[in-house]
Order: structure tokens, then sequence, then C-alpha cells
């Protein structure tokens, strides 16, 4: 493990902890063993993904954004953003695999496959009149939880969420906002995960969640699915516009980790002989797969309240589907405080030189923090050489939400517009 400090911040300073993952299969793969991803996230997969998602009437890839001026700062190639927070009107990713889901889950109750229908079909009056009244209920720290309730509205059924103690309330109104009744509950995130199977055990609603246990499996892969448009989205960009700009690494945010092993299964799935060097990145306070990389290869939840400002990201149980991907083919896991959250959405938010400004929440931009953390300090000078980051780096994030706390960020990032003179 190497382990070393974070930068000072407005927030608390604390350590930030990277540990390389004795239990992946890159060096064992390129010595001859088969590479073995879900076909659910395969290039093949994705496909079939984003043709579906291609049939809603707003569907645009989001913006692939370069930003020069941060990555000579940094010491780096080339620093590339995928933003998220233009997906939909909805300021986050999460709608592509909630609708997918649902989508898919529709057409199993029509027996129809998704690639024989469209957006357009299923919210027609043909199928509401063969389905009837459906109610979908999930749990969500924000973004998950809206994306439920508008692809729910948008299919003309109704949505439930709950959501932990603590939610801001510009996330619950959203999800109102959408049509949903949204209900904060006296709980963390897992235990509104359990609330939500229990309500729809009880009253005949569907789950629609990102993790999976015994007995659920098909929605989470179906997400896992839904989500891997991004990656193919990022892939193309890249291809048509700078395929000199292929990246060398990934960071990845985790909280159940569905979307981190989503696009990482991508790309190994894509090119398992040379696929990016990948660091999945967590809160402190949520940092189940940092915990489970310690271990003998079983997912290892993190305890407590889990309270972070990177409110998507407080999730205390792993995924058990993204931990078997994120346990083979990661190269590390990193477990960060919150001042490196914020670290981040003031170097997106407040761009060096001419780069474009990206509006990054706090779940979107830590691994934008944690590679200033590594790049700038001294004490990372061996997990630098280690993972080959250096001038000739190409690193590709994914800002997964936009300002979708608004009062938070504008504490976070319009406070240090004032300390350096910028506002």
């Amino acid at each position: 493990m190497i382990s070393m400090g974070g930068r000072m911040s407005m927030l608390k300073h604390e350590a930030t902890h990277v540990r390389l993952n004795p239990m992946n299969r890159r060096k064992a793969d390129l010595n001859g063993k088969e590479i073995e991803i879900p076909e659910f996230v395969t290039p093949h997969a994705a496909q079939t993904a984003q043709s579906f998602h291609r049939t809603f009437p707003d569907y645009q890839p989001t913006p692939l954004v370069r930003l020069p001026g941060l990555a000579t700062r940094l010491g780096i190639r080339q620093l590339l953003v995928k933003d998220e927070s233009y997906r939909f009107g909805l300021n986050a990713f999460k709608v592509l695999g909630a609708a997918y889901a649902m989508a898919r889950y529709l057409c199993e109750r029509l027996g129809r496959p998704i690639e024989e229908v469209d957006f357009a079909y299923l919210r027609s009056d043909e199928v509401k009149h063969q389905l009837g009244d459906l109610t979908f209920v999930t749990a969500t720290d924000g973004n998950h939880g809206r994306a439920v309730a508008w692809a729910a509205a948008q299919l003309g059924q109704r949505a439930v969420v709950y959501l932990p103690k603590g939610s801001a309330a510009q996330r619950v109104e959203a999800i109102r906002q959408n049509g949903a009744h949204a209900h904060v509950i006296n709980g963390n995130y897992d235990e509104a995960v359990r609330l939500s199977d229990q309500m729809a055990r009880e009253r005949g609603w569907q789950v629609i969640q990102d993790t999976a246990w015994e007995g659920y499996t098909d929605i989470p892969e179906w997400i896992m699915q839904g989500y891997t448009t991004m990656a193919a989205e990022a892939v193309h960009q890249i291809t048509e516009q700078s395929p000199e700009e292929a990246p060398t690494h990934l960071f990845l945010q985790a909280g159940v980790g569905s979307m981190a092993a989503a696009v990482l299964g991508y790309y190994v799935a894509q090119n398992p002989v040379n696929y990016p060097f990948t660091i999945i990145v967590e809160p402190h306070a949520a940092d189940c797969f940092y915990r489970s990389a310690e271990g003998d290869g079983r997912a290892v939840p993190a305890m407590g309240d889990l309270r972070t400002i990177m409110a998507g990201l407080a999730c205390g149980e792993p995924n058990p589907l993204a931990w078997e991907i994120l346990r083979d083919f990661a190269d590390a896991f990193a477990s960060c405080p919150d001042s490196v959250a914020a670290d981040g959405m003031r170097s997106l938010g407040i761009p060096t030189g001419r780069d474009q400004a990206v509006v990054s929440g706090e779940s979107g931009a830590v691994g934008v923090g944690l590679l200033e953390t590594l790049m700038q300090r001294d004490e990372w000078e061996a997990f630098r050489r280690a993972a080959r980051l250096d001038e000739s780096s190409v690193v590709l994030f994914f800002s997964t939400e936009g300002d979708t706390d608004r009062e938070s960020y504008e504490r976070i990032v319009g406070i240090d517009r004032v300390t350096k003179g910028e506002a």
C-alpha cells in the first residue's frame, strides 16, 4: 500500500490513500490466460444500449472536453473530461442506466427483444393498455432517483424514491419535479436500498437499483449495460477527433461501483492486451472497494453513516457484479478526503489558461482532484513511477454530474473564486 498526504483545502485536511491492486489479472492475462469479461459490458452490448438511447428525441453524445492548460500544469500530455452534466437535461449520467433497464423490463413483460422496439413504442397507449399501471421504486443519493423518476414519467408510469438522511433539498425537489414520490428516511443509503426492496415485495412494485443481491441481478446488469453508452461515445469521439489521444489512464469514481465497472469492463473487452491503467476513486467515508482490495478477494462493506460531500458515492456495500470486474482489472484503488473532491471542482470550474470551464459536482470531480494530489506532491513520486503517470500520459475522466447541489457547488467553487481574485 502507498499512503500519503492530501492537499490543504477549505475543507478539513486528511490523508489520501492509494492501494495498488494485488489481485489485478493484467500480468497474468498477458502471459496467455483468457480474459473473461461479462457480456453485458462488452462493445456488442454497448452497441445495443446506444442504439436504444438514440431513439430518445433529445439524445446527443455528451461533450468530450480537452483541458490542455490543466494538463500542462499537472505535467501530463492531455486531460480529457466526458461532461455528463449535459445528459438529457438531467445534469447527470444516471438516466443512461435507469431508462435502459426500465425499457428492458418492459420488453420482458411484452415478450419483445429490445432490438425491435424504440422509446416511442414503449411510451405508447398500446403498451400502457397491455401492461397497465406500474410503479418503479428505488433508493438514491439523488441522481439515480431523478433518473428513475424522469424515465417513469416519460413512460407514463409511477415512481417512488427513498433517499438517505441529509440528502440535499435540491436533489429531493428535482425528483419530485419529475413526478415521483420522494421520501427522506432516517438512515443511510444502504438502509434506503433495503427499504425499497421491502416495499416492492409488499406492494408489488418493481425495484430499479444499480446494485445486485441474491435473486436480483438482471436489472443491475441492464443498468451497467446502459452506462456503457458513455464509454462507447468517448471512444468514438477520441477516435474521430484525435486518435493520438487514446487514454493511457482512467480515473473512475465508485459508489456501488456500477459505472466504474461498466466503463472499465468496456475498455478491457475492447482491448484486453492494452487497456488503460485504471484507478478507482472513493470517499473516505464510503471506501468499500479500497477496503475490499485489502482482503482475500471478497467484497467488504464500509460501515457507518457514510457522510461525505460526495453524496453520489456515499454507498457502503459494493455491487457484487461490479466488484468482480474491478477486482480483476482495476490497477489501483484510492480513498480520498472531501477536500480532494473540492480541489477537483475548483480546477474544473475555474479553468487554467484558455481551458473550457467544466461545471462538475462533488462526485464528478474527485478523480481530477486525486490526479492533482498525485502529480503535485513529492511523496507520490514512487506511485507515479509505478503507474507511469508522466508527461506522456493521457488521462480520461467521467464527470458524472454537474451542480446537482447548487448551494454546495457555489460554496466550494464560488468562495475559491474570491480567494484567488477571480470573482
